[in-house]
């Protein structure tokens, strides 16, 4: 037996054990063949990659260590008492082996391997080999399978009401902020709409970092739904509610190695939609050239794989395909989008006209899911809601019973302006490009740090002029996003000549 100890080390939804090289109770070397082992205790077991320690102050050979998120998935005090055992493979394995040669899994064999990787049973590798077999193939019901697979294996929320209505933008355009005004627009007219939202992994800012700028996102499940009893909405992080959990494990293995299936995309989105007890999604899949979604006829097959998959699971489910040529709105980073998104909710005449219409076209779309709306009255209906100041109160009844934000934010005051190259019109604005140097500014770790832009596509520029702004709080991230946008600003502009100037 050794004794268990908590070490502050983030390893990112991994779980990491460490154990001193001289530790007293069991060999080392007996481990490491596997690099694995399974920490157990008071009924509980937890799978781990090992890590040697060779400094005993950090580590006594009669301790074990666990990361943080180790140590919260076991859920044992500091101090407890537990043994470390060599982990059983996981028999689901045989089936994603099965997958990599070929083979279409069935429900049973889905549930299986999904329900071993949302308990941590898999290392990173072998969920990377789940992963890239079924970017190979699956067939539609494979995805339908995988998200009833992934729903089961985690936490359902039950709502007692006859409609809970949510939306979900599958992402990859900069400052495409509308959840942040659809929420309060939709509470405002009576729907119920309980948003669960991530936090940005590969992007300068998701919707729970940018929320965190006005409001504590860290809310327990139990209040999130007294919430939207009380309010009708929230705006809270998802990380507390334990929905699809198998998709957490699964994303931060799939961002790093950039497979981004459509079919692994809904099975993502959905499994927590349905977890959430969503009766009714709006679905917005923006498309453009530097989007996630470039083509039409690629949007349009995706809606379909929707529309099968949230029919089989009883969604009523809406698809929106959206304008995503450039980025919306002005800001990008968490400061800067919330000041966008409360310019917009409080009708200021400077607020971003892009970012408010597309609110208002999908909050639209969303109040008609109710039966006592007209169809094609939902915009309207909208429109009064936000030009009232409806929805602004229902924002500041959201802001504060969610309460304050864990720390203030404010704007990063190193500032450097990206100057346009030549004189003529901006016909494109790089969407990746444009979010990587916001994230190398610092956002979202950073709140303050992202881009502030100046001009959009159509508008008449000249040599000299201020394109954007980065702003960052430190002088390492300050240079790194200068150096990127030196290289290439992401602004593309059209002179007279025909001549496009980076």
């Amino acid at each position: 037996m050794l004794t268990l100890r908590y070490l502050a080390i983030d390893t990112f939804r991994e779980n990491v054990a460490f154990l001193n090289r001289q530790c007293a109770a069991y060999k080392v070397e007996d481990f490491l063949g596997l690099g694995r082992v399974e920490v157990r205790g008071n009924g509980k077991a937890l799978p781990a990659v090992l890590n040697i320690v060779d400094d005993s102050s950090i580590l006594k050979p009669d301790e074990i260590g666990l990361s943080a998120p180790a140590f919260r998935h076991l859920g044992m005090p500091d101090g407890a008492r537990v043994e470390v055992r060599h982990p059983h493979p996981p028999v689901s394995f045989e089936m994603v082996r099965a997958k990599v040669t070929g083979a279409e899994l069935d429900q049973a064999a889905l549930d299986a391997v999904v329900r071993d990787i949302a308990a941590q049973r898999y290392s990173k590798i072998e969920v990377a080999a789940f992963l890239v077999a079924c970017a190979g193939f699956m067939t539609t019901d494979e995805v339908l399978g995988l998200t009833r697979a992934m729903v089961a294996a985690g936490a359902r929320l039950t709502w007692d009401l006859p409609r809970v209505v949510d939306k979900h933008c599958i992402g990859g355009i900069p400052g495409n902020r509308t959840s942040m005004i659809v929420v309060p627009l939709v509470a405002a007219h009576g729907l119920p709409i309980p948003k669960t939202s991530s936090r940005a992994i590969t992007s300068p800012a998701g919707t729970a970092d940018t929320m965190e700028v006005l409001a504590n996102v860290d809310v327990p499940v139990e209040r999130m739904q007294e919430m939207v009893r009380t309010v009708k909405g929230c705006l809270v992080w998802g990380g507390h509610v334990n929905l699809s959990p198998a998709d957490d494990v699964l994303i931060a293995v799939e961002r790093p190695l950039a497979v981004d299936t459509r079919e692994q995309l809904v099975a993502s989105i959905l499994s927590k939609k349905v977890a959430a007890g969503s009766s009714h999604l709006l679905v917005d899949i923006p498309v453009g050239p530097s989007a996630k979604v470039r083509s039409m006829a690629e949007a349009v097959r995706l809606r379909k794989l929707f529309e099968f998959v949230g029919d089989k699971l009883g969604l009523v489910l809406e698809v929106a395909i959206t304008d995503g040529s450039q980025p919306v709105g002005f800001g990008i980073g968490p400061v800067l989008e919330a000041r966008d998104v409360m310019a917009v909710l409080r009708n200021e005449p400077a607020a971003p006209a892009d970012l408010r219409e597309r609110a208002l076209h999908l909050a639209g779309t969303i109040i008609e899911f109710d039966p006592a709306v007209r169809g094609g009255t939902g915009v309207r209906r909208a429109r009064e809601l936000l030009e009232s100041g409806a929805a602004l109160a229902a924002m500041e009844r959201i802001i504060t019973e969610q309460g304050p934000p864990p720390r203030p934010s404010r704007l990063g005051d190193l500032v450097h302006e990206v100057a346009a190259s030549g004189d003529g019109v901006v016909t494109a604005i790089d969407c990746y490009r444009i979010a990587r140097i916001a994230r190398l500014a610092g956002a979202p770790s950073e709140k303050g740090a992202g881009i502030d832009l100046l001009h959009k596509v159509g508008a008449t520029v000249r040599k000299g002029e201020p394109l954007y702004r980065i702003h960052a709080h430190t002088a390492p991230d300050f240079a790194f996003a200068r150096g990127h946008a030196d290289e290439d600003s992401g602004v593309r502009i059209n002179g007279g000549n025909g001549e496009n100037h980076p």
